[in-house]
């Protein structure tokens, strides 16, 4: 997508720059940003914070939850991949209707929806046992994938057009949002279950995203969009593409993994309480905030090194996994065992 802000916008910020200029120009570090870049930064990192936290926020308590309603654990590893399900759809649907629904709408109304469903989903404890529970979690956590698709959409590309000759540093810095809605999103999650029942998390997550929506529509400059003469299809037929999208696929569903095991692991082997479980997910969460940054402004200053970053950050995430289990193979299983007793 071409992204062309109008008129009326910040005239420090120099929208013009064709997708041949922000291709060619050297990349560098920001030295000063304009009025609309600094409201376009807050307004996407408001958004990938409410997207994680709203993410992360289950992983504590609901599979415990879930499973007093009647769900197995299989149904729990597929409501939690529903969400990511339908946020890759929903972003491929938004990312080819962008044009004709506008980014800003389609950022605002992607925050509504979120919203109003994280509502939702914190009253399904009211919901009748068994197979009318488990469906109306798959409903309600679809709806609110692609709400946040839609947000995620819109508010990624409007920041890779303000900011054409620093995205690498910009998305690095966003991912530090990304970071600290998994660093709350848990142990936030685990204390308000534990001290207030099932509800509370999403009541106060979702008025606070509903709450999200007229702040960005005061703050998030007006953009009109042109279509792109690229699509999706055509861009998995450039084999560099499909080694980041094979890079993210892996890594992410590592992460999912865990959701969806440790919560319930660490109850039954540990007795511990949900606040103590969502500490947990800190091990994931706080290195991952910490560090997106850091290696955004060093793919930004030496790009050579962007290849190396994703060989030797999958390979270090395939080592830790395999100490994390333990793997069969590395035959320690019995000693931790040990330890532990």
């Amino acid at each position: 997508m071409i992204f062309n802000t109008e008129e009326n916008q910040d005239p420090t910020l120099d929208m013009g720059p064709t997708e041949n200029t922000a291709l060619t120009e050297h990349d560098g570090p920001i030295r000063s940003m304009s009025r609309t870049q600094i409201f376009t930064l807050i307004s996407v990192a408001s958004v990938n914070f409410g997207s994680m936290i709203c993410y992360s926020i289950l992983g504590p308590f609901f599979p415990n939850e879930a499973v007093n309603k009647g769900a197995s654990q299989t149904a729990i590893g597929l409501i939690f991949s529903c969400y990511a399900f339908s946020n890759i759809i929903g972003a491929l649907l938004m990312g080819t209707y962008i044009v004709q629904i506008g980014a800003k709408f389609m950022l605002v109304s992607g925050l509504f929806v979120s919203g109003g469903c994280t509502i939702m989903f914190g009253l399904l404890d009211r919901a009748p046992s068994g197979t009318v529970f488990i469906a109306l979690c798959f409903i309600v956590r679809s709806i609110d994938a692609i709400g946040f698709a839609a947000a995620a959409t819109s508010s990624i590309a409007l920041a890779s057009k303000v900011f054409p000759n620093n995205v690498a540093t910009v998305l690095g810095s966003l991912e530090m949002f990304t970071g600290l809605g998994l660093i709350l999103g848990p142990p936030l999650g685990g204390w308000l279950y534990q001290a207030y029942g099932y509800e509370l998390p999403f009541l106060v997550l979702g008025c606070i995203l509903l709450l999200m929506v007229p702040f960005n529509i005061i703050v998030m400059p007006s953009c009109t969009a042109a279509p792109s003469e690229n699509s999706f299809l055509q861009l998995l037929k450039v084999p560099k593409v499909l080694l980041v999208c094979f890079f993210m696929f892996s890594l992410s569903s590592g992460i999912g993994f865990l959701d969806t095991t440790l919560s319930l692991y660490a109850i039954e082997k540990f007795g511990l309480t949900p606040g103590y479980v969502g500490l947990l997910f800190l091990g994931v969460s706080l290195p991952y905030g910490l560090s997106s940054p850091v290696f955004g402004f060093f793919a930004d200053k030496y790009p050579t090194s962007r290849r190396w970053f994703m060989i030797l950050g999958g390979l270090l995430s395939g080592l830790c996994f395999c100490f994390l289990g333990p793997a069969p193979f590395l035959h320690i299983t019995r000693c931790a065992e040990c330890i532990i007793k």
